[in-house]
């Protein structure tokens, strides 16, 4: 491992903690005033959010040489279309870009279960191998890949509710 990628692994882990605190604020917080401010822009920054979480997911196992489990090829399955569809106009507006990243964010949530809970660890689709019980990376004491994943899923799940709230108040 080079002297960037623990840099670059920190630097992904407080951006995963910025997305989740992102998403927690726009979904509890006051919607009213959140919606005409975010709207406009709320489908280029979920955008931006897949993105960064695609690449940092390619940075992970191409650079930093961590190979990824089962669960995490799972949860790329479900970010890589989501940087492509949130390229598109018409995509942005579709009700399935939220429901898709929280079904992301589901998947997340199961792995980060298995790499915390020790009766969770023993899933039979995970390999002897590539368990996905294994942790490569544990940010302040509890941000691991899977955590980041969530945090971009829920932050573009969010974003996107924001993005059509406003489409209907145009």
């Amino acid at each position: 491992m080079g002297p960037v990628v623990p840099v670059v692994i920190t630097f992904l882990a407080i951006l995963a903690l910025i997305a989740l605190a992102a998403a927690i604020v726009l979904v509890i917080g006051p919607r009213g005033s959140l919606v005409p401010q975010i709207g406009p822009v709320a489908s280029n920054l979920a955008w931006v959010v897949a993105v960064v979480s695609t690449l940092g997911s390619l940075f992970l196992s191409e650079v930093a040489n961590f190979i990824p489990c089962l669960l995490c090829w799972v949860q790329r399955g479900f970010m890589y279309p989501l940087a492509i569809a949130l390229a598109f106009g018409p995509a942005r507006r579709s009700r399935v870009i939220s429901w898709w990243a929280l079904a992301g964010s589901l998947v997340s949530i199961y792995h980060y279960a298995v790499e915390q809970i020790p009766g969770f660890s023993g899933s039979d689709f995970c390999s002897a191998t590539i368990p996905c019980s294994f942790i490569w990376v544990e940010e302040f004491g509890f941000v691991t890949i899977p955590f980041m994943a969530m945090s971009g899923f829920l932050a573009i799940a969010a974003l996107s509710l924001i993005h059509r709230r406003w489409l209907r108040t145009r």
